[in-house]
């Protein structure tokens, strides 16, 4: 593998999955391989889309319309592709993001019901034809996820919702997977740890031959 060469890479899936333990085990396996890795997230990332955050996840403030949901999102994405991710990618950089618009795709689209034309819209708008290179979905089953949350626990806005809600979003995701395989690699995350990172790690090998 090229030093210089640079990747983005999102990790998807629904809560409680492992996505930033295994984020951090894929930089850890690359820092090893003499590259130099940026870990970032969704929303977040940035100062303001740490802010755009807060307000995203506190469940104390009042019920959130759909909408004003989906463009706060894409408003932390504008800022942290224009601002993080770009300039890290240009200088050489592989970009590990737990999340991307793949989320809003999903959580918004599928999960909230907004239509799927007016995300692309908003897609198009910020991002252009922009995606990650390779994305893992660490897939489990709701209840375990949701097992794996509660025991961590204080929850978010998102973490309290139902599991009727949670499973559309497995099955949406899922969905998705199958309509981009070529970018998607689907990662059984209720194995034990160390067999996640080995498939990760192995998958990614295998898409870099």
């Amino acid at each position: 593998m090229s030093v210089k060469s640079s990747r983005f890479i999102s990790f998807e899936g629904g809560e409680g999955v492992g996505k930033t333990t295994q984020i951090e085990r894929l930089k850890r396996h690359l820092v090893s391989l003499q590259h130099e890795v940026l870990i970032t997230r969704e929303p977040g990332g940035t100062e303001i889309g740490e802010a755009i955050r807060q307000v995203l996840l506190d469940k104390t403030l009042p019920g959130m319309h759909q909408d004003t949901e989906l463009l706060l999102m894409f408003a932390a994405r504008a800022e942290h592709v224009q601002t993080v991710i770009y300039p890290a990618l240009a200088d050489g950089v592989w970009v590990l993001s737990d999340r991307f618009a793949d989320a809003s795709h999903v959580y918004q689209g599928i999960g909230r019901g907004v239509d799927a034309e007016r995300i692309d819209q908003l897609e198009c708008w910020t991002l252009g034809d922009f995606q990650p290179d390779l994305t893992f979905l660490l897939d489990m089953p709701v209840a375990a996820g949701m097992k794996r949350v509660h025991t961590r626990g204080e929850t978010d806005r998102f973490e309290t919702e139902n599991l009727d809600f949670f499973q559309r979003i497995r099955d949406g995701y899922l969905s998705r997977a199958k309509e981009f395989s070529e970018r998607y690699r689907i990662i059984d995350a209720e194995q034990d740890l160390g067999v996640v990172t080995a498939s990760i790690n192995g998958a990614l090998e295998k898409w870099l031959e």
